[in-house]
């Protein structure tokens, strides 16, 4: 087998997983929705939404309680599965969020996890790419379903000389330099994000084609990248570090040799360092996808407000969100329907960039209170 290329017999082994229950505790980094793990998630996304963050005001929510941002569940286990392929880089595509039921205080989880598919792609860049698609279920204590991650991670080959005859490999660039006038739009907007808090948002008072009030994310730093790492992950997903990381490099044949000190290092310092982030193909230091999708779900859940639910959420990252880029995230009612009771909204989102291009697009299925209900606790979707 040929490290870090994709080849048939590289393909085959991996295919020998699928539907075969994995190991996942490098994967998680909390096991509960503890009121530090819930902080800390919602610090490390600029998310300071009193439902999660002030016990007074949460008593007194449609939940009773401090409740977790839905995307949390990403530090219960990150959504990647990309087994198999060493020496293969593997980058985060997307994930297909259902969420049956909301993440209260103390709740605490399980997870079962397995590949489920993966499909041979060809490109522009690459002779040969994979895309591998996992199921992440995430069960409480109760040993209820709360969700459903489908995580899906591009596998393409790492290094020089990989990249298809004829194509260009991204060149690091600097980062976007900004005039003074843009710097004080992208912060006005980023200080003037609404938030529905607990005045209900009603099924009957939304409309096709309304938008829904963005979230600015920018102009990116390493510290931005870094927070994101404290609340969600830490090194787990790389193998941790020191000892632990020369282990899990040796089982896994999972590094990237840095050119200036010749060691084995993790490539996820790409995320860090503009250099690696060019060599693995994305054209310097850039930010993780979930960490990009959790800001859809910041936009959506200051939208809502605290009477709704947010069901659904499917984000493909279509391109690398580099440090120095700004993000709008923006969203668009497309459809209304009810069933069995349950006022459902659907929206199609959009993170462009400074330059006008899609960073990354989905769509998601928000629960709202009926009038003819009142604002109530909604009845939630049932589990399959």
């Amino acid at each position: 087998m040929s490290w870090g290329k994709i080849t048939a017999e590289g393909i085959a082994e991996a295919a020998t997983l699928i539907d075969v229950p994995l190991r996942r505790d490098r994967m998680q980094w909390i096991e509960a929705a503890t009121r530090d793990a819930i902080r800390h998630f919602a610090w490390g996304i600029g998310d300071n939404n009193p439902l999660w963050l002030d016990g007074d005001y949460a008593n007194s929510s449609p939940w009773g309680c401090i409740v977790a941002p839905p995307c949390i569940l990403y530090a219960v286990d990150n959504t990647v599965v990309a087994p198999k392929l060493p020496g293969v880089q593997w980058i985060y595509a997307g994930t297909a969020w259902t969420w049956f039921e909301p993440i209260l205080i103390n709740d605490s989880f399980r997870v079962e996890a397995k590949l489920v598919g993966q499909e041979e792609k060809k490109g522009r860049r690459f002779s040969s790419w994979l895309l591998q698609t996992g199921e992440i279920r995430y069960y409480n204590q109760h040993d209820r379903l709360v969700a459903i991650a489908m995580g899906r991670c591009a596998r393409t080959p790492r290094g020089d000389g990989l990249v298809k005859e004829g194509a260009d490999r991204l060149a690091v660039r600097e980062p976007h330099r900004y005039t003074a006038e843009e710097i004080e739009d992208i912060e006005a907007a980023v200080l003037a994000e609404p938030r529905r808090g607990s005045d209900p948002l009603y099924w009957e008072d939304v409309a096709v084609g309304d938008a829904i009030p963005q979230v600015v994310r920018g102009p990116l730093s390493i510290v931005d990248i870094m927070a994101w790492y404290s609340a969600q992950q830490g090194a787990q997903p790389y193998g941790g570090v020191h000892g632990d990381a020369l282990r899990y490099r040796q089982r896994h044949a999972d590094y990237h040799v840095n050119k200036s000190t010749g060691a084995r290092e993790s490539a996820g310092r790409g995320h860090l360092e503009a250099r690696t982030g060019g060599d693995v193909g994305m054209g310097g230091a850039y930010d993780i996808g979930p960490q990009r999708i959790s800001w859809a779900q910041h936009m959506l859940t200051n939208w809502m407000g605290d009477h709704g639910f947010l069901h659904k959420l499917d984000i493909a990252v279509r391109r690398p969100n580099l440090v120095g880029d700004t993000l709008w995230w923006r969203g668009e009612i497309t459809g209304k329907s009810i069933d069995s009771g349950r006022c459902a909204v659907e929206l199609g989102l959009s993170a462009i960039n400074q330059e006008g291009a899609v960073s990354a697009q989905g769509c998601a299925t928000v629960l709202l209170p009926s009038r003819d209900v009142g604002a109530v606790r909604l009845p939630l979707p049932a589990a399959d």
